[in-house]
């Protein structure tokens, strides 16, 4: 299987970015190939709706989107990863999913699996509540599998992340992805 992570963190040494590289480490030992795209870091730009992309692509903007889309066609999975921001994925995660509007249909046919891995500083009980509705939905309009989802509560910093039960949650759904 090929996987491909969307990390969404602009932070690359922090926790949800942590949490990405041992899912990473627990696929790659089970035999996946995984790549990453760099959401945070990529040139991307916010979808203008001017649906020039008759929704099926290619944009007509010139950014890293068209590159991405490959990536993201040729995969058989997408791992959604972000901090917790304001109870939601982060803007730059979100810019990126914005854009599958050039490509939904193309997603949808696929049949792809998904998860979504996120740390947040707050550890109440409904700290993902929002973030989990959100990706239900993109599972139930994108057509996905969802193989699992690990929502890091308490993980602030990385050293509380690198300290909690999350990071074997993350290798584990890695490792055994069916």
């Amino acid at each position: 299987m090929k996987i491909v992570v969307l990390e969404g963190s602009p932070n690359k040494n922090g926790s949800s970015n942590m949490l990405a590289g041992e899912f990473i480490r627990g696929a790659k030992e089970a035999g996946y190939t995984v790549g990453v795209i760099d959401a945070a870091h990529a040139n991307i730009h916010p979808c203008t709706g001017c649906i020039r992309c008759g929704y099926e692509g290619p944009c007509s903007q010139k950014d890293d989107m068209e590159k991405i889309r490959e990536q993201i066609l040729s995969a058989d999975m997408m791992v959604f990863v972000t901090p917790l921001y304001y109870y939601g994925m982060s803007a730059q995660l979100k810019i990126l999913v914005d854009r599958f509007c050039a490509f939904n249909s193309s997603i949808h046919r696929k049949n792809m699996k998904s998860a979504i891995i996120s740390a947040a500083w707050n550890s109440d009980g409904w700290t993902f509540e929002a973030l989990e509705s959100h990706y239900k939905t993109l599972v139930r309009y994108l057509n996905l599998k969802n193989m699992g989802t690990v929502w890091g509560k308490g993980c602030g910093t990385p050293s509380m992340t690198r300290a909690s039960r999350y990071m074997k949650e993350v290798y584990e759904l890695g490792k055994n992805l069916k």
